[in-house]
């Protein structure tokens, strides 16, 4: 190779494109042993009132015996530029843990039928239901302004090499689902899934629904279309998930918590009064809140749902937050005497730029006890409560909670 000016220019940009190259893929940082990389996940297309729900396998994230200390998203365009929830509304995205057998592929962008392969084995949270909201990670609208980190000595172990089971490898895979809602004819019902604006009379496995659903996920399925209005043309565009991950290297000092998430419309009941046995966690994951009498609506209309839950094993509560949509008001844990265990508050955009959309839930507000401070015991009876207004109606909302707990210290 020439070692003229010409020759060290063509280096030059050789090695810059090079570089360019790798930071499309993940942008990595290493600050007091903490690392921080940047992705993007594959690309989906959107148009006017078009829905995408999209499962990506096997998506780009650290891999190794690692602590996770934060985990975050958003919908950026082709150019990077954050997509305003008012133009592309993220309904939720949804990070899960799994084990692959080697030697086996599977697509990148897959449909829930592979689910059932004896090659994945779903690598569930601690949580309480059994049927739903096995995630690790999981938001939606509130992603931008809601903090996920895990605050030191703790952090969420994966890759330990001695719970993968021979012949499997450990992989990660994303859900994304949003709804295009430019030129939308009722943006937010767009939003909150009402059948009759999608005009769907089947769920996405072709079975009818009941005229008792009138709205949720089972109307804004993968390549569904809500009602736009007349005469509205705009163009598709491409868009990603760009998701940051911050991670450590395990270590002993490294205290770990467990992951539980909580839903409101959770049915089970105790059989006989014990805390030992009961029906199975059947969590509904969303329900409709009906708008109150019209007479009383200008003084304020709340819904307020409750359920009481039970964990087997409890411990020191490291971190908590709410999941609501909109309409949402607020949601709290208390402990079997009433203490609040954490309470998470929605914050409401109030502007058009991405973070700040009027109208929109941007953030939740998040618990994170000083160490050993707020505890939940063994067998310990909590009361889960979601409150939203019911001024109109809304469907398909949510009233989740996530909390992660350590080992008792004491």
């Amino acid at each position: 190779m020439s070692h003229g000016p010409q020759g060290w220019l063509l280096s030059l940009a050789i090695l810059l494109l090079a570089l360019s190259a790798q930071s499309s893929q993940a942008r990595l940082s290493n600050e007091n042993h903490v690392k921080t990389a940047v992705f993007l996940s594959p690309k989906f297309v959107l148009g006017p009132g078009s829905v995408v729900n999209k499962l990506y396998y096997d998506i780009d994230f650290p891999r190794g015996h690692i602590a996770i200390k934060g985990f975050n998203a958003e919908v950026v365009d082709e150019a990077g530029n954050p997509v305003p929830l008012h133009e592309t509304y993220l309904h939720h995205w949804v990070l899960e843990r799994y084990y692959q057998r080697e030697g086996v592929e599977i697509p990148k962008d897959n449909n829930y039928s592979v689910f059932q392969q004896s090659d994945v084995i779903l690598v569930r949270n601690s949580g309480i239901c059994d049927r739903a909201l096995f995630q690790y990670y999981g938001l939606g609208s509130e992603t931008r302004k809601t903090d996920t980190h895990v605050p030191d000595p703790y952090g969420i172990e994966v890759g330990d090499p001695a719970e993968i089971p021979a012949g499997f490898e450990e992989k990660w895979r994303l859900n994304v689902h949003a709804i295009d809602t430019r030129g939308a004819e009722d943006r937010l019902g767009c939003t909150e899934c009402r059948c009759d604006l999608y005009n769907v009379t089947n769920d996405e496995q072709g079975q009818p629904l009941g005229p008792d659903y009138i709205g949720g996920l089972r109307c804004c399925y993968d390549e569904t279309q809500c009602r736009v209005r007349k005469g509205f043309v705009s163009a598709k565009r491409s868009l990603y998930m760009r998701y940051t991950v911050k991670w450590a290297a395990w270590d002993s000092c490294i205290v770990p918590v467990k992951i539980y998430i909580f839903d409101v419309t959770d049915t089970w009941k105790r059989l006989d009064g014990s805390r030992n046995l009961s029906t199975g966690h059947n969590c509904l994951v969303e329900y409709v809140v009906e708008a109150c009498d019209t007479g009383v609506a200008s003084k304020g209309c709340f819904d307020t749902k409750r359920v009481s839950l039970s964990l087997p094993t409890g411990g020191d509560v490291v971190y908590g937050v709410a999941h609501q949509h909109t309409g949402g008001i607020g949601s709290a844990l208390y402990g079997e005497d009433g203490r609040v265990i954490c309470s998470s508050i929605p914050t409401y955009g109030e502007g058009n730029k991405a973070g700040n959309e009027a109208g929109y839930i941007v953030g939740m507000s998040t618990c994170y006890p000083r160490p050993g401070s707020v505890k939940i015991y063994d067998g310990e009876t909590l009361v889960l409560e979601s409150n939203y207004s019911s001024a109109q109606r809304h469907t398909g909302v949510m009233g989740l909670f996530y909390i992660l707990v350590a080992e008792s210290s004491q």
